[in-house]
């Protein structure tokens, strides 16, 4: 079990910044679940979408595939930015404030609902 946790501590290290260095909140979106009908259309413009078949009729679409796709991944607005290594987590360089970091975060679900038609959702909780 101990090996298996150091693969798994080892994995996240790899991925997400340490929030003692740089602060974030984990993952930020939803991984956004469609009709297979949507994702059928998106597959004729982007045959290259990494997808998750559910139970009929739905399809999970990576979310950080759809925000890397616009070009959010290490990306920074202000203090407020996307991470470089994983386009789910949402960073402060700084001196960010919280509603910083909403603007940017609804920025990105613009963006995405306006390309791919896709409304993500937020996984952290927002007082």
């Amino acid at each position: 079990i101990q090996e298996i946790a150091k693969a798994v501590i080892s994995i996240r290290e790899s991925k997400l910044p340490n929030p003692k260095i740089l602060g974030n909140s984990g993952s930020f979106f939803k991984n956004p679940m469609i009709t297979q009908t949507h994702f059928e259309q998106l597959l004729l413009k982007y045959p290259e979408i990494p997808n998750y078949p559910l139970d009929e009729p739905l399809v999970k679409i990576p979310a950080a595939w759809l925000i890397d796709q616009l070009g959010f991944k290490g990306t920074q607005h202000g203090a407020a930015g996307v991470h470089e290594k994983q386009a789910l987590v949402l960073v402060n360089h700084g001196n960010a404030s919280g509603k910083d970091i909403l603007a940017l975060a609804q920025q990105i679900q613009k963006a995405v609902q306006e390309i791919f038609e896709i409304t993500l959702e937020t996984e952290v909780n927002i007082l």
